[in-house]
């Protein structure tokens, strides 16, 4: 049962505040730059070691989970903090994947083995992953596995984080959700060429692969994570595009050309002040959708919608500047900025691309197209 539709709360509570600086700051230390571009090249994305710390020392993977059940207690909007901080830091860790997800998936399935399932995601211990492309949209109808004597068959493309996972849960053609382990027999994630080298895609094929069913029916539940992550993701995109904007301002107070500083051409102070602009209306545009998704609002599906219709456009746009407004530097392997432009050009797609978000939206709100 969802609540009344109620006035978003925009602002963030000290509590809000303090999570964002304790998280900023461990990024600040364990994953700089530097470090995130040696990793892409390392061929081995996951951080594993800041996965641990963010997960199981800070108990960050447990946000969306109730006390009774394994977890922190927090909401969507805590986790929508720390999300902003990972998509600053292009941090490579399944954090949207697993903590978000697939934990949102659990927390629809009642059972001793969601429950099992669950206590494991939230303590960070367990990595899990919901084995649907990444692009899969709010009211899409992911690919399903055949289903005979109780093992699974199927390939499954697009999956993200796929190859960090110790478990995967997988849509049947049953209508059931199951449960594989990532290790059993039967069991092949295969590496993809991924545009965004620190959110890796894998392709995942089940051949007789043992499974545990979690739900007799797996449309709420799919249906539930899919809408969350798509609803924190415009939190990481809000992110990603206001560390682009935050870097090349400070690089253009620094950059001198013609004996002046850069930055004090009236044209780039312009494309400055529209990117700034855009990232004040992504932040309500996420907040609304956090918001909305933690207190059940009746509106979470339009806000959310809402979100990720310009979360993309401005994410996109802000790293695209920002390479561009780097100059000769901007283009480099060795500067991040193609990190941030890779991630947000990824996300334009995840969780749906803006165009999709723009039908549900036109469907959820009662407006039709042109007649043919």
């Amino acid at each position: 049962m969802t609540a009344p539709a109620t006035t978003p709360d925009l602002l963030y509570s000290q509590e809000e505040e303090d999570l964002r600086a304790a998280v900023r700051d461990l990024l600040a230390d364990r994953c700089d730059a530097a470090s995130v571009l040696a990793r892409a090249e390392s061929g081995e994305p996951h951080d594993r070691t800041l996965w641990k710390s963010l997960a199981e020392d800070m108990g960050l993977a447990g946000l969306l989970v109730p006390e009774e059940r394994g977890g922190q207690g927090a909401g969507h909007r805590e986790a929508a903090v720390v999300l902003e901080e990972l998509g600053r830091a292009v941090a490579p860790v399944p954090y949207l994947t697993s903590a978000v997800v697939a934990t949102e998936a659990l927390l629809a399935c009642t059972g001793e083995e969601a429950g099992r399932l669950l206590a494991g995601l939230a303590s960070g211990r367990t990595v899990g992953v919901l084995t649907v492309s990444l692009t899969t949209a709010p009211g899409d109808t992911p690919r399903a596995a055949r289903v005979e004597d109780g093992a699974l068959h199927g390939e499954f493309t697009g999956v993200a984080d796929a190859r960090a996972a110790d478990v995967l849960l997988v849509p049947g053609e049953d209508g059931a959700l199951y449960a594989v382990d990532a290790t059993a027999a039967g069991v092949a994630v295969t590496p993809r060429v991924s545009l965004d080298l620190t959110r890796p895609v894998d392709t995942v094929t089940l051949d007789a692969a043992p499974a545990r069913r979690v739900a007799d029916d797996a449309s709420g539940p799919v249906g539930r994570a899919l809408l969350a992550g798509a609803g924190l993701l415009a939190s990481e995109q809000l992110g990603v595009a206001e560390q682009a904007l935050t870097g090349t301002v400070g690089y253009l107070k620094e950059r001198k050309q013609f004996n002046r500083q850069v930055g004090g051409f009236q044209a780039l102070k312009h494309r400055l002040a529209r990117i700034w602009l855009d990232v004040v209306n992504l932040r309500a545009a996420a907040r609304s959708a956090a918001d909305a998704l933690a207190t059940g609002s009746r509106d979470a599906d339009v806000a959310v919608a809402v979100a990720q219709t310009y979360a993309s456009r401005v994410a996109v746009h802000a790293t695209e500047e920002a390479v561009q407004l780097h100059g000769g530097i901007g283009m480099t392997w060795e500067h991040p900025a193609h990190l941030y432009l890779k991630r947000a050009k990824a996300d334009s797609l995840a969780c749906g691309t803006p165009g999709r978000h723009k039908e549900r939206l036109a469907e959820l709100v009662g407006l039709r197209g042109p007649s043919a």
